[in-house]
């Protein structure tokens, strides 16, 4: 099996995150939409906010899978980062995410002082939750009805890793 590398994204990865976030599978994993232009990606790839972060995971050079860590600026509110991923769906299972929130934690924890890291996940993408909860972190509440996807309205988790 082919060593997962996680490496800091360029904008020469928009057509390779365009193509990971038009798949159906996972479009119903995240708050992507169906149809972006890789002008889209390029855009955000060359936003450098501070306290933002877009890593890569990559398997023989191709890119198959993205995780954001953005740096919450708010001043009393700067020990925390909130994150969102996705994984190319023919990549999952072979270690992807666990080599991005491993780099994201490492990150945290050791270079930004960042103590609490947040996401939002589907609450029925047991998958995801299963991974983030390997990595330590807990589920704090539920939105009810927090996004459309596939003409539904789904519920969301809020989880937290606190260090």
């Amino acid at each position: 099996m082919s060593q997962v590398t996680v490496r800091h994204a360029t904008p020469e990865d928009a057509a390779a995150l365009t193509y990971l976030y038009s798949q159906q599978e996972t479009q119903a994993g995240t708050l992507q939409l169906p149809y972006q232009s890789p002008v889209l990606w390029q855009e955000r790839l060359k936003e450098n906010r501070p306290g933002q972060y877009r890593l890569v995971a990559c398997i023989d050079e191709k890119v198959v899978g993205q995780l954001s860590l953005d740096g919450i600026t708010v001043a009393r509110r700067r020990h925390a980062a909130s994150i969102g991923m996705g994984v190319d769906p023919a990549f999952h299972r072979r270690g992807v995410g666990s080599a991005l929130m491993t780099a994201m934690i490492d990150l945290c924890d050791n270079w930004l002082q960042v103590t609490r890291i947040e996401l939002t996940v589907f609450a029925d993408n047991h998958k995801a939750i299963g991974l983030y909860q390997k990595f330590g972190f807990e589920i704090e509440g539920t939105a009810k009805r927090f996004a459309m996807r596939d003409g539904e309205m789904v519920d969301t988790h809020y989880m937290a890793r606190l260090k």
